[in-house]
C-alpha cells in the first residue's frame, strides 16, 4: 500500500491552441510567368483530393499526401484480395 496516492484531485482543464496561417493572396504578374511545376503539382493535388480522395484535412507534406492517396487506393484492393483468398479456402 505504499504506492497509493494520498488524495485524488478532480477538475476541468481547458486548452486553446491558436495557429497563424497567412491569408491567400492573388498572384501578380503575367499569366505565363506564373505557370510553374510547383503550382501545377499543387493544383493537381487539390483537384484529386477534392474529387476522388476527400483528404483528411491535415496539412501534410507532399510525400505524406501521396502516401495517403496510395493507401486509399490500395486498402480496398487488399481487402478484396483477402475476401477472395478466404472464399477460396472455405469453398474447398
Amino acid at each position: 500500500m505504499a504506492d497509493r496516492p494520498s488524495r485524488a484531485d478532480r477538475g476541468v482543464v481547458t486548452l486553446t491552441l491558436t495557429t497563424d496561417k497567412a491569408d491567400p493572396v492573388n498572384p501578380e504578374g503575367p499569366y505565363v510567368r506564373r505557370l510553374s511545376d510547383e503550382r501545377f503539382e499543387k493544383a493537381l493535388r487539390v483537384v484529386i483530393n477534392s474529387v476522388v480522395f476527400r483528404s483528411s484535412g491535415q496539412d501534410l507534406t507532399t510525400a505524406g499526401t501521396y502516401i495517403e492517396m496510395t493507401s486509399r487506393i490500395l486498402e480496398p484492393a487488399l481487402i478484396g484480395l483477402t475476401v477472395l483468398a478466404v472464399r477460396s479456402r472455405v469453398k474447398r
